[in-house]
């Protein structure tokens, strides 16, 4: 999300209406409801995550101690069993 000048993009009449509530101040104007985004769906974090949790449930598979696991990761051991918890 970037910053935009509203001189460029909104008419006087309305700059002058939002200063009535906010003067000088930044505000965040959310989305339609129709043009909403899921989390991640802009980048590749989504398979980077299930590929990293898939290989996770690989190596408790292949027998290796949570602890190992979260060490290799570097992730807590909370973190470790939630994964393994929602891969089986």
């Amino acid at each position: 999300m970037g910053y935009r000048k509203a001189e460029q993009i909104l008419p006087n009449e309305i700059i002058e209406l939002i200063q009535n509530y906010v003067d000088g101040e930044c505000i965040y104007i959310p989305r339609k409801e129709n043009n909403r985004r899921d989390w991640g769906e802009n980048t590749s974090i989504r398979e980077e995550l299930n590929e990293r949790n898939h290989n996770i449930y690989l190596d408790y598979k292949n027998g290796m101690k949570g602890t190992e696991i979260a060490d290799k990761y570097f992730l807590s051991i909370k973190s470790i069993q939630r994964i393994i918890g929602k891969m089986k």
